[in-house]
Protein backbone atom coordinates (compact mmCIF):
# COMPACT_ATOMS: atom_id res chain seq x y z
CA UNK A 1 0.00 0.00 0.00
CA UNK A 2 1.51 3.30 -1.10
CA UNK A 3 1.68 5.57 1.96
CA UNK A 4 1.47 8.86 0.02
CA UNK A 5 -2.03 7.87 -1.08
CA UNK A 6 -3.46 8.33 2.43
CA UNK A 7 -2.98 11.43 4.54
CA UNK A 8 -4.30 13.75 7.23
CA UNK A 9 -3.19 17.33 6.71
CA UNK A 10 -3.69 20.81 8.11
CA UNK A 11 -3.36 22.69 4.82
CA UNK A 12 -6.00 23.14 2.09
CA UNK A 13 -6.63 20.08 -0.06
CA UNK A 14 -6.10 19.95 -3.83
CA UNK A 15 -8.44 18.00 -6.08
CA UNK A 16 -5.85 18.08 -8.88
CA UNK A 17 -3.17 16.53 -6.66
CA UNK A 18 -5.53 13.77 -5.56
CA UNK A 19 -6.60 12.95 -9.12
CA UNK A 20 -2.94 12.84 -10.20
CA UNK A 21 -2.23 10.22 -7.50
CA UNK A 22 -4.66 7.73 -9.05
CA UNK A 23 -4.38 8.53 -12.77
CA UNK A 24 -3.23 5.44 -14.68
CA UNK A 25 -3.25 4.55 -18.37
CA UNK A 26 -5.12 1.29 -17.76
CA UNK A 27 -8.06 3.08 -16.11
CA UNK A 28 -10.86 4.76 -18.00
CA UNK A 29 -12.63 6.16 -14.93
CA UNK A 30 -11.68 8.42 -12.05
CA UNK A 31 -14.34 9.23 -9.50
CA UNK A 32 -13.80 11.94 -6.91
CA UNK A 33 -15.73 12.75 -3.77
CA UNK A 34 -15.19 16.19 -2.29
CA UNK A 35 -16.65 16.75 1.17
CA UNK A 36 -17.08 20.41 2.06
CA UNK A 37 -18.21 22.34 5.12
CA UNK A 38 -21.90 23.14 4.75
CA UNK A 39 -23.64 26.15 6.23
CA UNK A 40 -26.77 24.51 7.64
CA UNK A 41 -26.65 21.46 9.90
CA UNK A 42 -29.88 20.16 11.42
CA UNK A 43 -31.43 23.58 10.81
CA UNK A 44 -28.64 25.48 12.59
CA UNK A 45 -26.38 27.95 10.81
CA UNK A 46 -22.80 26.71 10.99
CA UNK A 47 -20.05 29.33 11.08
CA UNK A 48 -17.08 26.94 10.83
CA UNK A 49 -15.89 23.47 11.85
CA UNK A 50 -12.84 22.18 13.66
CA UNK A 51 -11.62 18.68 12.84
CA UNK A 52 -9.17 16.76 14.99
CA UNK A 53 -7.71 13.33 14.44
CA UNK A 54 -5.50 10.76 16.06
CA UNK A 55 -3.22 11.04 13.02
CA UNK A 56 -1.16 7.80 13.19
CA UNK A 57 -4.26 5.66 13.65
CA UNK A 58 -6.31 7.71 11.18
CA UNK A 59 -3.74 7.13 8.44
CA UNK A 60 -3.58 3.44 9.33
CA UNK A 61 -7.38 3.20 9.01
CA UNK A 62 -7.35 5.08 5.68
CA UNK A 63 -4.79 2.54 4.43
CA UNK A 64 -7.08 -0.27 5.62
CA UNK A 65 -9.94 1.25 3.63
CA UNK A 66 -7.63 1.36 0.62
CA UNK A 67 -6.91 -2.36 0.99
CA UNK A 68 -10.62 -3.12 1.33
CA UNK A 69 -11.37 -1.17 -1.85
CA UNK A 70 -8.62 -2.95 -3.79
CA UNK A 71 -9.98 -6.34 -2.65
CA UNK A 72 -13.62 -5.54 -3.47
CA UNK A 73 -12.89 -3.81 -6.79
CA UNK A 74 -9.89 -5.47 -8.45
CA UNK A 75 -7.92 -2.98 -10.48
CA UNK A 76 -9.02 -0.04 -8.33
CA UNK A 77 -6.56 2.49 -6.96
CA UNK A 78 -7.63 4.93 -4.24
CA UNK A 79 -6.25 8.03 -2.52
CA UNK A 80 -7.84 9.66 0.52
CA UNK A 81 -6.86 12.84 2.33
CA UNK A 82 -8.78 14.41 5.21
CA UNK A 83 -8.10 17.87 6.52
CA UNK A 84 -7.86 18.80 10.20
CA UNK A 85 -7.93 22.17 11.91
CA UNK A 86 -10.45 24.97 11.54
CA UNK A 87 -12.35 25.06 8.24
CA UNK A 88 -14.69 27.76 7.00
CA UNK A 89 -17.92 27.24 5.08
CA UNK A 90 -17.32 25.65 1.64
CA UNK A 91 -13.74 24.61 2.44
CA UNK A 92 -12.81 21.05 1.51
CA UNK A 93 -12.66 18.64 4.46
CA UNK A 94 -12.03 15.38 2.59
CA UNK A 95 -11.17 14.20 -0.90
CA UNK A 96 -11.43 10.64 -2.13
CA UNK A 97 -10.16 9.79 -5.60
CA UNK A 98 -10.65 6.34 -7.12
CA UNK A 99 -9.51 5.09 -10.51
CA UNK A 100 -10.82 1.89 -12.07
CA UNK A 101 -10.93 0.42 -15.56
CA UNK A 102 -14.69 1.18 -15.79
CA UNK A 103 -16.92 3.88 -14.27
CA UNK A 104 -19.41 1.85 -12.20
CA UNK A 105 -16.69 0.39 -9.99
CA UNK A 106 -15.18 3.87 -9.45
CA UNK A 107 -18.54 5.22 -8.23
CA UNK A 108 -19.18 2.24 -5.97
CA UNK A 109 -15.70 2.20 -4.46
CA UNK A 110 -15.81 5.92 -3.78
CA UNK A 111 -19.13 5.69 -1.94
CA UNK A 112 -17.92 2.67 0.02
CA UNK A 113 -14.76 4.51 1.09
CA UNK A 114 -16.68 7.51 2.44
CA UNK A 115 -18.97 5.30 4.50
CA UNK A 116 -15.97 3.40 5.92
CA UNK A 117 -14.22 6.67 6.82
CA UNK A 118 -17.21 7.62 8.95
CA UNK A 119 -17.27 4.16 10.55
CA UNK A 120 -13.63 3.53 11.48
CA UNK A 121 -11.34 6.56 11.11
CA UNK A 122 -10.60 8.40 14.40
CA UNK A 123 -11.57 11.90 13.29
CA UNK A 124 -13.90 14.09 15.30
CA UNK A 125 -15.35 17.54 14.77
CA UNK A 126 -16.50 20.60 16.64
CA UNK A 127 -19.30 22.65 15.12
CA UNK A 128 -19.33 26.41 15.63
CA UNK A 129 -22.92 27.65 15.32
CA UNK A 130 -24.43 31.11 15.62
CA UNK A 131 -25.77 30.14 19.06
CA UNK A 132 -22.73 28.28 20.41
CA UNK A 133 -20.38 25.35 19.81
CA UNK A 134 -20.54 21.61 20.29
CA UNK A 135 -18.12 18.75 19.90
CA UNK A 136 -20.06 16.37 17.66
CA UNK A 137 -17.92 13.33 18.36
CA UNK A 138 -17.33 10.49 15.97
CA UNK A 139 -18.06 10.91 12.26
CA UNK A 140 -21.31 8.96 12.49
CA UNK A 141 -22.39 11.43 15.19
CA UNK A 142 -23.40 8.53 17.42
CA UNK A 143 -20.75 8.86 20.15
CA UNK A 144 -20.40 12.35 21.65
CA UNK A 145 -17.02 13.58 22.84
CA UNK A 146 -17.88 16.51 25.16
CA UNK A 147 -14.20 17.28 25.78
CA UNK A 148 -13.30 17.20 22.10
CA UNK A 149 -11.96 13.70 21.71
CA UNK A 150 -12.41 10.21 23.07
CA UNK A 151 -11.32 9.70 26.65
CA UNK A 152 -9.10 6.73 27.38
CA UNK A 153 -8.30 5.27 30.75
CA UNK A 154 -4.58 4.85 31.20
CA UNK A 155 -3.45 1.28 31.25
CA UNK A 156 -6.78 -0.05 30.01
CA UNK A 157 -6.72 -2.10 26.82
CA UNK A 158 -9.81 -1.94 24.62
Amino acid sequence: MNQHLFDIQETPLSVEEMVAKVTRVECGAISTFIGTVRELTHGKRTLKLEYQAYKPMAIKMLEQIGKEVEEKWPGAMIAITHRVGILDISEIAVIIAVSTPHRKAAYEANEYAMERIKQIVPIWKKEFWEDGTKWIGDQLETTPYPKGKPEFEEGKDD
